[in-house]
């Protein structure tokens, strides 16, 4: 009785015999299986690099900016426009449905000047929780605080490039700068944060909010004296913004004298719907690549099925021998299954291991060089999609050829040329 060692043997014989053949259908098949990965890799490489960008901005932020209000819904003439104020903010945080509430005001009509340079970023005057819901890391000194905030000290933090703008090198913790004449001691510097190549963050500098309100006001008529540029939230429920968006909408046209119905009063945009629509993007692009990556690779696997009966149809005559001197069914059935599924599991192996180290590579060139875009990786689930796609196309690849030489008449197989 042939043992499975002698089978293997026999396999690896039959495999070296046709080199370039065998080959060529293991190049078919990791071609496959290295596209499957690296597509996928791909999709999520961009969900991944969006991720991060939201992450920027904040995570479960709603922004919302000043609206106007239409006479009847869908009405987009006659609006009447509102602002919102320091009293709306108030309001919103007697919410239990949100968690965080921040306000700011801004200006870009402000000239910042130090003992090295002058510049003209935008001002914002903000409140301590800004640095938290709005994720704006300090790399020197300190956010803006309470007491800051209680007090309207005269203190500032500096945007990373307008830091850099201003100090020509120098070290501006504790130094002082005027804002349109006014001095203001610098406490902290923030690190770099950029969307994409909009760096305009990096240039803004803060100012305690009600400082803000004292000096820079935003004039005009019919301007209230606490106006605010934006009014900014987070949800208590994470990730589901809905009961917040309601709650605010009525907080909001209750004190602006509108119904809550009329949606297109409200000018607002939110990270979480965003986040949601890149995702069934991103869901979509990764059902297509592996759809892609699949084709790819069930055509490695007809190719292997392929060679496989070109494989038996040349071998008729050996197959006969075999039987004629007393091989079994059961033993030739073995040595072309074995033969089909180590061709498609060594050239799977190869494709996985290839795709990996060209991601690897990648990741190591190109991690953080593509704002809004991560190198690809290997995801675990088309790795599994892929091996497991393999061992259905090996078991294929064997089987159907394997029964075809394991059912030839010896006495037939013998008289074959």
């Amino acid at each position: 009785m042939t043992s499975f060692f002698d089978t293997l043997g026999q396999v690896f014989r039959a495999i070296l015999a046709n080199k370039l053949r065998s080959f060529l259908t293991m190049f078919g098949i990791a071609w496959g299986v290295g596209s499957l990965l690296v597509l996928v890799g791909l999709g999520e490489g961009f969900r991944s690099g969006q991720r991060k960008q939201l992450a920027t901005f904040g995570n479960d932020l709603v922004m919302m900016w000043d609206g106007t209000i239409p006479a009847l819904p869908n009405q987009h003439t006659g609006m009447r426009p509102y602002q919102l104020t320091v009293g709306d903010e108030a309001a919103m945080r007697q919410l239990t449905d949100l968690r965080a509430v921040t306000g700011y005001l801004s200006r870009n009509d402000l000239y910042q000047v130090s003992a090295y340079a002058n510049t003209s970023g935008q001002v914002l005057g903000v409140e301590p929780n800004y640095s938290e819901v709005r994720f704006l890391p300090i790399a020197e000194g300190r956010f803006i605080d309470a007491s800051d905030q209680a007090e309207r000290r005269r203190v500032v933090v500096l945007g990373s490039k307008n830091a850099l703008l201003l100090s020509l090198g120098h070290p501006m913790l504790g130094e002082t700068i005027t804002i349109n004449d006014i001095a203001f001691t610098v406490v902290g510097r923030a690190e770099p944060v950029s969307h994409g190549n909009n760096d305009s963050e990096n240039q803004k500098i803060y100012i305690p909010l009600t400082t803000m309100l004292e000096l820079f006001a935003m004039k005009g008529d019919n301007v209230a004296q606490d106006a605010l540029s934006s009014i900014q939230y987070q949800p208590a429920k994470r990730g589901d913004v809905a009961a917040a968006v309601v709650a605010v909408h009525r907080v909001i046209a209750e004190r602006h004298g509108f119904d809550p119905s009329l949606i297109d009063a409200f000018e607002e945009w939110n990270t979480i719907h965003t986040q949601q629509m890149i995702a069934a993007i991103f869901n979509g692009m990764d059902i297509f690549l592996g759809g892609v990556g699949l084709v790819t690779l069930a055509l490695g696997a007809v190719g292997i099925i392929n060679i496989m009966l070109v494989s038996v149809t040349e071998r008729t005559r050996e197959i006969g021998v075999m039987k004629a001197v007393g091989a079994t069914r059961r033993s030739i059935l073995a040595q072309f299954f074995w033969e089909g599924l180590l061709l498609t599991g060594i050239s799977g192996l190869i494709g996985v291991g290839l795709s990996w180290a060209f991601m690897a590579l990648l990741q190591e060139l190109l991690t953080g060089k593509m704002p809004g875009w991560d190198p690809p990786r290997l995801v675990p689930w088309s790795a599994a999609l892929a091996v497991g796609s393999l061992a259905i196309c090996g078991i294929v690849a064997g089987l159907y050829p394997a029964s075809k030489a394991a059912a030839l008449d010896p006495i037939e197989a013998l008289r074959k040329e």
